[in-house]
């Protein structure tokens, strides 16, 4: 699988604590990946070290095939749009004026592009409207379009619903999977808005207390979200055997855990277990949802 971003036991450290922990991730080219953690877990540092802001106190990352080490990450860097906390605008700007304004940072020939990058956020009827005038979700859109200049393949977004109404998060997700599907733009969306993120994400990474504890693609977590009968045992290869006689399926998450689903007969398979020297320990309905799955990754407590 081709990354567009890897990271290598990444960690940063401040004088009083430590932000990245040995941080290793993994984002395929073409993906939406979520990167789920509660305040504080470490997720906006992570987009600071990525997008070149901070440097790591130990590890690495590789972006576009190429490490923060090598002086040849600037060019990777080039192939970057991002909005970290908040849109960076030119408040007494117009939305046109502020994408001039960045063309003219990033060093662009000429402004063509700008009329198509507003029609996709939404803003081309902004007309001589100062941003300072602008709603937050038009301000958010703003700073999308700002990254979007200079056409990236890699777009880096920190918590882009934050304080939006339910329309302007709906407005958001639309624009993160238009650039995806129509620019093929790999993204990566930092949020604690889980339901949200399971809309549009097509990978994801759990982060607490500055390190990876969870990748999952979405479909290994709609697998996960399945409602299911959750199965521990002794012996996982004997529960394994068990289950392929039967023609069920199954997924193992463990030396001793399994997640059957099907419907089964406990008594049979309980008969079926102990024949061939298996203990059952326990069996429980589960029906998952992201929200659980992150609890059960990072526990209760705390914002997302």
């Amino acid at each position: 699988m081709e990354y567009v971003l890897t990271t290598d036991e990444l960690c940063k450290n401040y004088k009083y604590c430590k932000a990245l922990n040995r941080l290793s991730m993994h984002v395929p080219k073409g993906a939406i990946y979520g990167l789920v953690g509660r305040n504080g877990a470490g997720k906006t540092t992570l987009i600071r070290l990525i997008c070149g802001l901070q440097e790591p106190t130990s590890g690495e990352y590789t972006l576009f095939g190429r490490k923060n080490t090598e002086k040849q990450v600037v060019a990777s860097r080039r192939r970057m749009g991002a909005v970290i906390e908040t849109p960076a605008v030119y408040t007494d700007m117009t939305a046109v004026e502020n994408l001039k304004q960045q063309y003219r940072i990033l060093g662009l020939p000429s402004f063509e592009g700008i009329k198509e990058i507003l029609e996709l956020v939404g803003l081309a009827d902004t007309g001589k409207k100062k941003a300072k005038h602008f709603s937050f979700g038009m301000k958010q859109r703003l700073g999308i379009a700002i990254a979007l200049c200079g056409d990236p393949d890699f777009l880096v977004l920190d918590e882009p619903a934050n304080g939006l109404d339910p329309q302007g998060i709906i407005d958001i997700r639309e624009l993160i999977l238009k650039l995806n599907k129509e620019r093929q733009v790999t993204v990566l969306v930092s949020s604690h808005i889980l339901e949200e993120l399971s809309k549009f994400a097509t990978h994801y990474g759990f982060v607490d207390g500055g390190r990876i504890v969870k990748e999952l693609s979405a479909k290994e977590l709609e697998a996960s979200c399945r409602k299911c009968m959750h199965v521990e045992v002794s012996d996982v290869r004997i529960l394994a055997r068990v289950l392929d006689a039967k023609g069920l399926e199954y997924s193992i998450w463990s030396e001793n855990a399994v997640d059957i689903y099907a419907q089964i007969g406990v008594t049979e398979l309980v008969g079926e277990l102990l024949t061939e020297g298996c203990e059952l320990y326990s069996i429980t309905e589960k029906d998952e949802s992201l929200e659980s799955i992150y609890v059960s990754l990072v526990g209760g407590g705390g914002d997302a």
